[in-house]
């Protein structure tokens, strides 16, 4: 090889490496676009377009594309079809995920988890809280992650129970002593989102069965046991729904409220006290009076006095995002959702967005006031769950909430609604057509 020769290959090399010996293998081409798509709710795109932008800038070369809709999932499912999905997806809470990954739409993570995480130090997979990332998976293996996750539970307003002397209930006996005393000072105890009995079913329904037959009690009834929906723990909660509508105690008009509305009435001091998850906040953020008038107050479900459930159990919930399998930049989606995933950056999306996160120690970051008792009830559960077969069954899912509100207007009694459960149960144990899941253990 002549000397040229030589200076032209070094030349190559050089002008070769520029454009791509600085990223990981995998990572798109210079002047390609990664493509992430998101659902632009409560807590908007701007924190990831940020993120987007500051990505892009520690890995030149890479460029990324970031935009968000309402109701992404609309946009998505024709793309998922044609086999043109975006790279990294968070298809919100109106995409059935389940069939995307029994079609192979979503690709498994579990090698990705097992790797390092974004700064190296430790694996991705341990960055995550056990309880959240096992949502997210199916016959062994991981398909979708979480991000911010919610707690659900009760929430009153600090001002107005000083103003009369009451204390957030904890047991079923308290919370019915309290709502006679709300009743007489001429507010309504409870309110509730009607027009969406999901609410009810999380916020009445499963703390209860759980609190009158322990977390097995709703574990068999999400794996789909005989018997499980119509079990006495079912019907005791049912029971205990029915005793506060028949005693007046839930908002009237409440049945036809929707969660704004409902929501309304709690925050303008109609309503003392209202199921709901910790996105309360951001969604009525706008209408909250000034903090020397409302202060909203996590408190968890009541539970029975003497019932066998543990006290301390907490429900959450995750809206996933996944990796489509036909992604052209799986790769640098991956290592994205990484640098999304690493402390630093979960720390601040829990102080610009005010909900938690699903990494560990993202809740050292200055938490706003509203979300203090949330981390703490996490923290100091014995027991952590999730409603999950409304995703994995939605026509179980859909008979639920139609029960509930039956029971709610007095259209069906606590024997007749866990039936109703019962006999939507058996129609999916009978129908084989349906991959099933089981419940992780605790």
């Amino acid at each position: 090889m002549t000397r040229q020769r030589r200076w032209l290959l070094v030349a190559a090399l050089l002008a070769a490496c520029a454009g791509g010996c600085g990223r990981k293998s995998g990572s798109p081409a210079s002047g390609s676009e990664v493509e992430v798509a998101l659902f632009k709710g409560g807590y908007g795109i701007d924190f990831f377009e940020q993120a987007a932008r500051e990505y892009e800038q520690k890995h030149p070369g890479v460029r990324l594309k970031v935009w968000g809709n309402p109701r992404v999932w609309e946009q998505l499912r024709p793309r998922f079809v044609a086999g043109t999905p975006p790279d990294l997806a968070w298809p919100g809470w109106g995409m059935d995920y389940w069939p995307l990954v029994y079609e192979g739409q979503v690709t498994p993570l579990d090698d990705a988890l097992a790797g390092p995480a974004y700064d190296g130090k430790g694996i991705w997979r341990d960055t995550f809280e056990p309880s959240l990332l096992r949502l997210g998976q199916y016959d062994g293996k991981q398909y979708m992650l979480p991000y911010y996750f919610s707690i659900n539970g009760w929430w009153y307003d600090r001002h107005l129970f000083a103003k009369h002397g009451w204390q957030p209930p904890r047991t079923f006996s308290e919370l019915l002593s309290l709502c006679e005393k709300i009743k007489a000072a001429g507010i309504a105890p409870i309110t509730y989102q009607g027009k969406y009995p999901y609410y009810m079913v999380t916020g009445f329904l499963l703390p209860w069965a759980i609190s009158a037959g322990g977390i097995q009690a709703v574990d068999d009834a999400q794996n789909l046991v005989p018997g499980a929906w119509k079990s006495p723990a079912f019907l005791q909660a049912a029971r205990m729904v029915r005793e506060l509508k028949d005693r007046g105690f839930f908002q009237e008009g409440a049945n036809g409220m929707s969660h704004t509305e409902s929501q309304m009435e709690f925050v303008s001091g109609r309503a003392a006290m209202i199921p709901c998850g910790t996105w309360l906040y951001s969604e009525m953020s706008k209408q909250l009076p000034p903090a020397d008038r409302f202060q909203m107050v996590y408190f968890l479900p009541p539970v029975l006095d003497d019932g066998p459930g543990d006290p301390t159990n907490v429900a959450i919930g995750i809206e996933p995002w996944v990796v489509p399998t036909r992604g052209k930049h799986r790769d640098t989606a991956i290592d994205f959702y990484k640098y999304l995933t690493s402390l630093p950056k979960a720390k601040e999306f829990v102080e610009q967005k005010g909900t938690l996160m699903s990494i560990k120690g993202s809740d050292q970051a200055k938490l706003p006031e509203h979300l203090e008792e949330p981390a703490r009830a996490f923290r100091e559960a014995r027991t952590v769950w999730s409603v999950e077969y409304v995703q994995w069954y939605p026509a179980l899912g859909t008979a639920s909430q139609n029960a509930m509100a039956a029971l709610l207007n007095g259209e069906a009694s606590p024997e007749e609604f866990v039936q109703r459960l019962e006999d939507a149960a058996e129609k999916i144990r009978r129908d084989r057509t349906v991959p099933r899941h089981q419940v992780a253990p605790h």
